[in-house]
């Protein structure tokens, strides 16, 4: 089959090639998915799981890429609750090979059937962004109707789904951004917009939830702004400033099944729209991923027509 590798973690995105691999087997409770389209995040090249496995041994060359939609092609000894010709989305694990290739190896339950009405390039672009804004908000934020929420860099593919996830739930946000993104902020449910470059941040006041994707100086003014129970949530790295009577939280998403079909249904409903960017054949992806140009959104790598 044929798959993008990386192997040399210095070289980053120029690194990457386009070779042919051995097309994976499914060990138990696994399942081979027929990629058709694959999500992927530009800080993948900077992710230890991409490099090495959970016991701490190279595994490069390795595939990355861990969002996809396809079709089960053959399933392993155990799998249940799957079937061959079923249309599938998921999250790849960290320390597998992942999703640039045209087959990949994925344990069932990181999986969610693919409504028939809903395009496999959609499916591929909702694991990380939907599931990282849906764990924030409501596993890791407790979210309630009436709350405020501060989502930073709200133009951005989980940006996006946070702003329309916490809309839905019946909260308040306001949405941070460079001026560019005003426009795309507010069209995607935000009640106010925050110009990161030229608005005082610290004019917004008590929020209950600051979700960050941002990181460094803007989360630590950030943490100043939480009411009293408030809750800071990030996913960039350790929290450097707490609230001084609320929670702070940083944690990684994780595959989940039930959730994943939650965001598929409001999808299907038109009560969740995708904020997909460039979308490229496998072919373009090497160069997709190494172009100057500034890629807004999702970055979707189409495997089949």
């Amino acid at each position: 089959m044929r798959a993008i590798v990386v192997t040399d973690q210095a070289a980053g995105t120029a690194g990457m090639t386009l070779v042919e691999r051995p097309e994976p087997q499914p060990a138990i409770n696994d399942v081979v998915v027929e990629v058709h389209a694959s999500g992927y995040v530009p800080t993948e090249v900077e992710w230890s799981s991409t490099w090495s496995d959970r016991a701490g041994r190279d595994r490069a060359p390795s595939i990355p890429g861990h969002e996809l939609a396809g079709v089960v092609t053959s399933l392993g000894y155990g799998t249940t609750g799957l079937s061959v010709g079923q249309r599938v989305f998921g999250l790849a694990d960290w320390h597998r090979d992942g999703s640039l290739a045209e087959y990949v190896a994925i344990e069932a339950r990181n999986l969610a059937p693919l409504p028939g009405g809903v395009d496999f390039s959609v499916g591929a672009s909702l694991p990380i962004s939907g599931l990282t804004a849906w764990q924030g908000l409501f596993d890791h934020g407790r979210l309630q109707a009436g709350q405020s929420v501060l989502a930073h860099g709200a133009a951005g593919a989980v940006g996006t789904m946070v702003t329309q996830l916490a809309n839905e739930a019946g909260a308040y946000v306001i949405g941070t951004g460079r001026a560019a993104d005003r426009d795309k902020v507010l069209d995607f449910g935000a009640q106010e917009f925050v110009d990161l470059e030229t608005d005082a941040l610290e004019d917004v006041g008590g929020i209950d939830l600051v979700f960050d994707l941002i990181g460094a100086d803007i989360q630590k003014r950030s943490a100043a702004l939480i009411k009293t129970g408030g809750t800071l949530v990030s996913v960039v790295g350790p929290i450097e400033a707490r609230p001084a009577e609320g929670l702070a939280v940083d944690f990684v998403v994780e595959a989940n099944r039930a959730q994943l079909s939650e965001i598929v249904q409001r999808v299907r409903d038109g009560r969740l729209r995708t904020n997909i960017g460039k979308v490229a054949t496998l072919d373009d992806a090497v160069a997709t991923f190494n172009s100057t140009e500034r890629l807004k959104g999702k970055t979707i790598i189409r495997l089949r027509p």
